[in-house]
């Protein structure tokens, strides 16, 4: 059965750095996208990266580019998101969320994720 599960969040000073885990099992990451969104109450649901290892292809919204970094362990089924220089505007629920054949091009497409974590928490707040 495909499985998505986050892990890795938490709370972080301003400037601080996380690193979110998502553990993918039931799929081979070969053939799919795999996008971390993030959701803040009262707000939309936002693609902020995602990762197509096959073909070495990743893409990063404005609002992360430079801080945060996305890869994976292949060998552990596992995509990684590393933040770096927090700010409280990156304050949020974090999914992972898995979309067959997704090329991870530099125009985000939102739908075609059927298969989504639970959600981490990352609060970045003094």
């Amino acid at each position: 059965q495909l499985q998505l599960v986050e892990s890795g969040g938490g709370l972080v000073q301003p400037g601080g750095s996380l690193r979110l885990s998502c553990a993918a099992s039931g799929l081979t990451l070969d053939y799919y996208g795999i996008a971390w969104f993030r959701q803040a109450p009262g707000k939309e649901r936002d693609e902020i990266s995602c990762i197509r290892s096959s073909i070495h292809s990743t893409r990063y919204a404005d609002s992360v580019k430079g801080r945060f970094t996305i890869s994976t362990d292949n060998a552990k089924n596992t995509v990684y998101l590393q933040m770096d220089s927090l700010k409280p505007e990156d304050t949020a629920i974090y999914y992972c969320a898995a979309r067959y054949g997704g090329l991870c091009t530099q125009v985000p497409i939102t739908t075609g994720y059927n298969y989504w974590g639970q959600g981490t928490q990352v609060t970045v707040s003094s």
